[in-house]
């Protein structure tokens, strides 16, 4: 069994940025999510605690120092208030790409973390929360690049904590398999078979295709086809042309991407380029 492992998370970031946005302090009286159009999703309380005042929600009754993550976005009702005036307390906006991200999709709903259970997030969410409170000169660039690094340790957090639900994260986690998806993520374009994945995770063919369906949920060919789509869907969002993403992803031709693409998403590449065209406009 491998003794080492590979950097689990740089394709992925690389690939499907983290854009944070770290909000103004808001006052004793708390935040609630309907007068704020910014929708933060990303919740830090250092000293004091927060209370989220919602029954689907009681795990965050116990006010503690903590962080709360909603990946895919908060509810759009959520209330927050904090426990003690003295509360300090950070809100932000972090999107991970939405539903194109696939770690972004292994997540659960909402991530909590006692700040005391892990000192390498506690120490750069010290930082952040230090810069957000006490601005000084750069303090607008400093604090979303803190958050960006905030949310990557958290990542790391969750895979190291380990997974039991099939998906993503148990497979970065498993010491074996996660050097097979890394090889995936780096190199989408090889042309690769079960035998390739298998060695590279230094496991027999058939072991490492068990294993993988089980700790995965999917077979080592759906998750390899789900990633060379994810990427074309992101290039092609951006107008890169669809032969030379074809080339980049693995596929042998524009026309077998696009019939892999709107077997997919239900949608041509064609569409999707006008619909993040459409999108980002109204932004």
């Amino acid at each position: 069994m491998p003794a080492t492992r590979p950097d689990r998370l740089s394709a992925l970031i690389r690939q499907f940025r983290i854009d944070a946005t770290v909000h103004r302090a808001v006052d004793h009286g708390g935040w609630r999510a309907e007068k704020d159009n910014s929708a933060p999703n990303l919740f830090i309380a250092r000293q004091g605690g927060l209370i989220f005042a919602d029954p689907r929600f009681e795990e965050l009754s116990n006010p503690e120092p903590m962080l709360a993550f909603f990946p895919r976005g908060a509810p759009p009702d959520l209330h927050v208030r904090m426990d003690a005036t003295d509360t300090q307390f950070v809100r932000a906006t972090v999107d991970m790409g939405g539903d194109a991200n696939p770690i972004a999709r292994a997540l659960p709903t909402l991530m909590t973390i006692p700040l005391a259970k892990s000192e390498p997030l506690r120490s750069v969410a010290d930082m952040l929360l230090e810069e957000a409170l006490s601005p000084r000169c750069g303090g607008r660039a400093v604090v979303d690049r803190l958050c960006e690094v905030v949310v990557i340790r958290l990542l790391r957090y969750a895979i190291e904590a380990g997974q039991t639900k099939p998906g993503l994260l148990a497979g970065l986690a498993h010491p074996s398999l996660c050097l097979a998806i890394v090889a995936v993520h780096d190199s989408p374009g090889r042309n690769w078979h079960l035998e390739d994945l298998a060695d590279v995770a230094g496991m027999s063919r058939t072991h490492f295709a068990n294993t993988f369906r089980i700790v995965m949920g999917m077979t080592p060919g759906e998750y390899l086809s789900n990633w060379r789509l994810a990427l074309a869907r992101t290039e092609i969002a951006k107008g890169a042309s669809l032969k030379a993403v074809a080339g980049r992803v693995g596929f042998s031709s524009s026309a077998a991407l696009s019939r892999a693409f709107s077997r997919r998403y239900g949608v041509s590449p064609k569409e999707e380029y006008a619909r993040a065209r459409q999108q980002a406009a109204a932004t």
